[in-house]
């Protein structure tokens, strides 16, 4: 039986292992056994850059963390060596992870948890397709975007068949109206 001073040293473990925890959106477990120093440094290093966290912790430590997160389901994943990928970012340990995963045949992604709820390997890996928020702005605003310019390439094609045509340029009555009143202002006198 351990002595209550490693009992005690295990639990503060535990209790700063907890509180780091809170303050992540997500989680990736993978086992990286078999990397090299320079895959092992690369995927660090890309990882630091991203702000994710990476350790490695004994199953039975992280078991008794995610029980006192209460966050269930993800005992499954602690079996053998396993990593943790942890970040505020939701989407940044599951791309990078998967990433490094899809590159190196020895590391494999087992599951995760994502905003509280445990997530398996097919939906950590679907979260690593999400793109990133630039990317997703510029498909928001393409998309917004993309029916006003359809509508303004189509004005056009019309415009020009109907010059092709012969006809005068088709142009908006709001135009119309306001070329007959320019040249009645123009020739008001100026009050001073």
């Amino acid at each position: 039986m351990p002595s209550e001073k490693i009992l005690a040293a295990k639990k503060q473990v535990v209790a700063d292992l907890v509180a780091e925890f809170k303050e992540a959106k997500s989680f990736v477990f993978a086992s990286t056994r078999g990397l090299t120093v320079a895959q092992d440094t690369e995927l660090r290093n890309e990882l630091r850059k991203n702000n994710v966290k990476f350790k490695v912790i004994k199953n039975t430590v992280l078991r008794l963390v995610f029980k006192e997160l209460g966050i269930e389901g993800v005992e499954d994943a602690f079996v053998g060596p396993t990593t943790v990928a942890y970040s505020e970012d939701v989407v940044a340990p599951a791309k990078i992870v998967c990433k490094f995963a899809e590159q190196i045949d020895v590391m494999e992604v087992k599951s995760g948890v994502i905003d509280g709820k445990a997530a398996s390997k097919d939906e950590v890996i679907a979260l690593s397709k999400v793109p990133d928020v630039t990317t997703l702005y510029s498909q928001v605003v393409f998309g917004m975007l993309f029916p006003m310019t359809k509508l303004a390439m189509l004005v056009k094609a019309v415009a020009e068949k109907a010059q092709e045509e012969g006809g005068a340029p088709v142009a908006a009555p709001a135009a119309e109206e306001a070329a007959a009143e320019a040249p009645a202002e123009a020739e008001a006198p100026v009050e001073a």
